[in-house]
């Protein structure tokens, strides 16, 4: 806490040596007048300084991207002496800093702070200071607050009923590959079998083999899962938000995600940036949330290429039977790695095309089209686009034909 030095004992001061300097009573009178009022002043600023707990709430919540933000504020301080002016001062993110005058009802402050139109993006509430200013406006006392709240505004994304990459599911050799078990269980190990248990558990050979009943250990499958993962390559990113490449991927992202959580297929959310995560989404209420959470925090600033991601996958990218990239930098390394693990699974990719938010002329991307020939789906998205259209298999037969 921090209190400014008031004006009113300074100017008393100089007033009270004027006055004894040429002699003069009536600003002798002024200054012993000025000195009072900074004194008591001063007296508030001792009385003010005391505990403030502040609550931020955000509405929309939570809020999209293009949506009319509003942060209401409430505060709540433990001294009773009363106050002429209360605002709250901060810095959001890269928004920069903001400020709102609070009403005041004794010690309960309220005030509601518009933000605009956001874009995407975590904007960490940082820096907050309640300012109280004392009724004659003489004295001002800043009391640092404690507001642990960010500003979270998701991607738009877009509902899909079928995705491009239900279709023309080739292998590398140009044969329709499948997954052997789509859902289900792997064999883990196998133990002795215990009274009571199904006897549908039983694995023969190796009760065969040593005599005795053995029954299989099972775990998940993860054939039946898939991972999408978003390249955060800064090399594919173009334009400023929200109309960049990057923005455009991550709302790619988004809805492929929503569109298999939706088929209630166990996914995986596989991020490059450089606080690289993967979050497992089972459902389409918490844990996919809590994905959207991810997507609106997430930034262009990939330590490496998509190349060693894929050469260097563990864990559920690993393991899911389905691999869906979504990149704007598919570079001819990256593009053996795909169809290396093309041979083992099914992939499939979104080709954002990054120099058309550059104005620059589209061009079908070499590497894009290797992997079409390999029987990889692929699909391009360029500015403009409408992302459904693009992502959503029966609106791009119904665009091809007419």
């Amino acid at each position: 806490m921090r209190s400014r030095p008031g004006g009113a004992l300074l100017l008393g001061l100089a007033a009270l040596l004027a006055a004894l300097a040429f002699g003069s009573r009536t600003l002798g009178v002024v200054a012993i007048g000025f000195l009072l009022a900074g004194a008591a002043a001063r007296g508030w600023a001792a009385l003010a300084r005391s505990h403030v707990s502040a609550r931020l709430t955000v509405d929309p919540s939570p809020a999209v991207e293009g949506d009319d933000v509003r942060v209401a504020i409430a505060t709540l301080r433990a001294s009773r002496v009363p106050v002429g002016s209360t605002t709250l001062l901060a810095s959001l993110g890269h928004l920069g800093a903001i400020e709102c005058r609070l009403q005041g009802h004794g010690r309960n402050a309220t005030g509601e702070l518009s933000l605009g139109r956001l874009p995407r993006g975590r904007f960490t509430v940082a820096e907050s200071t309640l300012e109280l200013g004392d009724p004659l406006g003489l004295e001002t006392v800043s009391i640092s607050l404690a507001t642990p709240r960010a500003v979270v505004v998701h991607p738009r994304i877009v509902e899909l009923t079928a995705l491009f990459s239900d279709s023309g599911r080739l292998g590398v050799d140009g044969r329709r590959l499948l997954l052997h078990r789509p859902a289900g269980y792997d064999l883990h190990s196998v133990r002795e079998y215990e009274q009571g248990e199904s006897l549908r558990r039983v694995h023969w050979p190796t009760t065969a083999r040593r005599g005795k009943l053995m029954v299989k250990e099972l775990e998940e499958s993860h054939r039946d899962a898939v991972a999408v993962l978003l390249d955060c390559d800064p090399a594919g990113a173009v334009g400023r938000p929200p109309d960049s490449s990057f923005d455009a991927a991550v709302r790619a992202t988004g809805s492929l995600l929503r569109a298999h959580a939706a088929r209630g297929r166990r996914a995986a959310l596989v991020t490059t940036s450089v606080h690289a995560s993967t979050l497992s989404v089972g459902s389409l209420s918490g844990d996919f949330g809590a994905a959207l959470a991810t997507l609106a925090g997430v930034e262009p600033d990939a330590p490496h290429p998509l190349d060693r991601t894929l050469a260097q996958a563990t864990g559920p990218s690993a393991q899911a039977g389905e691999l869906v990239v979504v990149t704007g930098a598919l570079g001819q390394r990256s593009v053996d790695r795909l169809l290396e693990a093309a041979g083992r699974r099914l992939v499939a990719v979104v080709w954002i095309d990054a120099p058309s938010w550059n104005g620059q002329p589209t061009r079908v991307h070499p590497g894009a089209l290797r992997l079409g020939a390999a029987g990889i789906p692929v699909a391009t998205l360029r500015r403009g686009d409408d992302l459904a259209a693009v992502l959503d298999a029966p609106r791009r037969e119904a665009s091809a034909h007419g």
